[in-house]
């Protein structure tokens, strides 16, 4: 992909927005509709053989989409029966106008429809979709995935909301979805994602000039939004110029948390790595650590003295304690770039307020759920809610999952679907912090550094396959760089 542009994600309102502007510029919505139904049609046609289909059509442009696949399909022979909620007669614009050009039997929708096991077309509801399936379509979206009937959804599967992802009562599950211009939040965020199957992005004519007007803020996580940015060792470097990371390192008895986040900001570039921990945990640390350095003060301060010392992680098995919290605001307060993560964000429940305070647009979050809500007191769909708190703490905030979200105080937003459910594995949260911690060493902006991080996190873990713990995302992190560098 040659620019971010590729991995821009459209919300409802921005798509009835670039409709709008492509019918100002000349281009009918019967044009644009003509075209979704082919390229529908088309995305059947080259998945399956002929085979009997049943097209679910809904009240509204979706179902009009519908009724174009539908004419399309039938005029190359394969067979098909059409249902329509409600009465052709209510139909109304381009929708009407297509179902005037079906010279074939509309059926009342129902569960009959789906006799034969045929391929199903769900073209009931689009994203805009606001309230929950009920009746018929409820009841066919059950039958379909009762039956492990095949399914094809138009623009989005029908009770998933397009911007949330969120399943609306109920919700089709599709193999296969064909959207158009750009995917929708809801096709990345889960359980949306898991209900889409295959999505092909189709272009249906919408000028590229009202989709750039947009001004798109949220993409899909990939290389190119941050691999122009992304430091690489130059022929002049030393190792001071690649960045001197510091991870707090908690007691000894929890260590594990600081080694594993040293040993992925040193594999991911940082020139050098020190462990800052308590004096009794220094044996502890030495002995599992070999280019990592290992260090004690009695103050954080004096370990921030040298200026060499440009990004420090502080959180993990540090203890969500008052002398946690203490050495947090110590570290913000001496400017250094910032990550922030478990503990360290523990430790500020009370009294967020103190945190968000301290913090700058040189600083990332990196919360799961449950630190989240300790943090912060917004509602909402995943997508907002870490937009809101990216605003609200003025910081880059990573909100951790399967579909983990990198939003930034300015409004970017990154939603990431590349991470493999053997991710689910103890300290795999370190390790991501490391990521972002050595390329915020290495001087990559924070937005850029925090989304980078999340995509190498997820094509390490892909990289390794079955039976991956923590300790080898480092390890294979190697060959994920060398694959992005070829």
């Amino acid at each position: 992909m040659s620019d971010g542009g590729d991995l821009a994600l459209i919300s409802v309102a921005e798509m009835y927005a670039a409709d709008a502007a492509a019918a100002r510029s000349g281009t009918p919505g019967l044009t644009l509709m003509e075209n979704a139904g082919r390229a529908v049609a088309d995305a059947i046609v080259r998945r399956w053989a002929p085979r009997p289909v049943a097209v679910l059509c809904g009240p509204g442009n979706n179902g009009g989409d519908g009724f174009v696949a539908a004419r399309l399909l039938a005029g190359a022979g394969w067979p098909l029966r059409l249902g329509l909620m409600g009465d052709p007669g209510s139909l109304k614009g381009d929708a009407a106008a297509m179902a005037a050009r079906w010279e074939h039997p509309v059926e009342s929708l129902s569960l009959a429809m789906l006799g034969g096991e045929p391929l199903v077309v769900d073209a009931l509801f689009g994203a805009g979709l606001a309230r929950p399936l009920e009746g018929v379509a409820l009841a066919l979206a059950g039958a379909c995935a009762d039956r492990g009937l095949p399914c094809v959804a138009v623009d989005i599967p029908s009770g998933i909301h397009g911007d949330s992802g969120a399943v609306l009562g109920g919700a089709f599950r599709a193999d296969l979805t064909v959207t158009f211009a750009r995917r929708k939040p809801g096709h990345l965020l889960l359980p949306g994602r898991a209900h889409a199957g295959d999505v092909v992005v189709a272009g249906i004519g919408i000028p590229p000039a009202a989709i750039a007007e947009l001004g798109l803020r949220v993409h899909e996580n990939g290389p190119a939004l941050w691999q122009a940015l992304l430091p690489g060792p130059e022929e002049t470097d030393h190792k001071y110029s690649r960045g001197h990371a510091l991870v707090v390192g908690g007691d000894g008895a929890h260590s594990g948390a600081a080694r594993l986040a040293a040993r992925a900001a040193l594999r991911v570039g940082a020139g050098l790595v020190t462990v800052h921990a308590p004096e009794a945990a220094i044996p502890v640390y030495a002995a599992q650590l070999s280019a990592v350095m290992v260090a004690s003060t009695a103050d954080l301060g004096e370990a921030l003295a040298d200026e060499r010392r440009n990004a420090l992680l502080i959180g993990p098995g540090c203890g969500a304690s008052p002398a946690t919290r203490a050495q947090t605001l110590r570290a913000l307060g001496a400017g250094r770039r910032c990550v922030l993560d478990a503990d360290a964000l523990t430790a500020f429940r009370d009294d967020p307020a103190a945190l968000f305070a301290a913090l700058g647009p040189d600083c990332v979050l990196t919360p799961h759920e449950g630190e989240y809500r300790r943090l912060f007191a917004h509602e909402g769909d995943k997508l907002a809610r870490a937009r809101a708190a990216a605003e609200e703490s003025g910081a880059v905030v990573v909100l951790k999952g399967a579909d983990s979200v990198i939003a930034a105080p300015d409004g970017r937003a990154a939603i990431n679907a590349n991470a493999p459910p053997t991710l689910a594995t103890a300290g795999s949260g370190d390790v991501l912090a490391g990521l972002v911690l050595g390329l915020l060493a290495q001087g990559m902006p924070a937005f850029e550094a925090a989304a980078a991080a999340v995509w190498l996190h997820g094509a390490a873990a892909a990289a390794f396959g079955p039976g991956l713990i923590a300790e080898d995302l480092s390890e294979v992190l190697p060959r994920v760089l060398r694959g992005l560098a070829e």
